[in-house]
């Protein structure tokens, strides 16, 4: 089913204060939001409509709208990140979930889960076990969706120094293609999926996002486009350099149903 809504929250002024793993330099609040606006008008012309919740600066990470959140066509599910200082981002996106999902169901403690380790590949879910997502909340969301009529299989990628979510190095693009960096390809939970390669050094790219007939891409990775533009892909290429350093993708900037 094509996407036609989605929640979004631009990064407050202090996004910088946010948790990264990299070491990129300091974003630039300015042009953090003027990327942000450019991100929600592409989505805008791709047919969905936005719900803009305002910047929040209790939670300097809390642009990554995704990770509060795991919604389907059949049910929504309210995460509990894995980082303490996010701990809060949930409670503060609920009340406009339950506008659309009254029956909204929620990860319990112990278990934590970011939405940023959870990758819907049709009626498939990889759910990534990371540094913020534990085998508790992995199990208990992939409960949920079963319940709802979807597999899951869990992707332990504790070991990989290379990705802090599961959807760093993965991505869904129709049927049974994905998206794979190099250090995930031998992963047995993708065996029976075509994958497409990602060029090295190009792997932060592999975060892209198939909204209806196009495909997010970051911008700044032309073999990854090339790539894409040769399997009939249509691109909306989009600047993405200040959310990269704080760890941030496209597909973290949105919850899109």
């Amino acid at each position: 089913m094509p996407f036609t809504r989605a929640i979004v929250r631009p990064p407050a002024a202090n996004f910088a204060d946010g948790l990264t793993t990299v070491d990129l330099g300091v974003p630039d609040a300015a042009l953090a939001l003027a990327q942000h606006e450019t991100y929600c008008r592409a989505l805008e012309r791709l047919g969905l409509a936005l719900t803009r919740l305002p910047a929040d600066p209790r939670f300097p990470d809390s642009t990554f709208v995704e990770d509060t959140a795991v919604i389907t066509a059949r049910g929504a599910v309210l995460t509990r990140p894995g980082a303490p200082s996010r701990e809060g981002e949930a409670a503060a996106i609920e009340p406009e979930l339950r506008k659309t999902y009254p029956a909204l169901r929620r990860i319990p403690p112990p278990g934590t889960v970011d939405g940023g380790d959870v990758c819907e590949a049709g009626d498939h879910f990889f759910i990534g076990v990371s540094r913020r997502t534990n085998e508790e909340g992995a199990g208990r969301l992939a409960r949920f969706l079963e319940a709802d009529g979807y597999t899951a299989s869990l992707v332990d990628i504790r070991g990989n120094d290379e990705i802090l979510h599961l959807k760093s190095g993965i991505a869904w693009l129709g049927k049974k293609t994905l998206v794979v960096i190099d250090s995930l390809a031998s992963d047995p939970s993708f065996r029976d999926w075509d994958p497409i390669h990602v060029p090295k050094r190009e792997e932060y790219a592999a975060n892209c996002v198939l909204v209806n007939d196009a495909v997010l891409v970051a911008e700044g990775f032309p073999g990854f486009e090339n790539e894409l533009r040769t399997r009939g892909y249509r691109l909306v290429v989009l600047p993405q350099s200040e959310f990269q350093k704080m760890d941030g993708g496209l597909s973290c900037l949105s919850l899109r149903f």
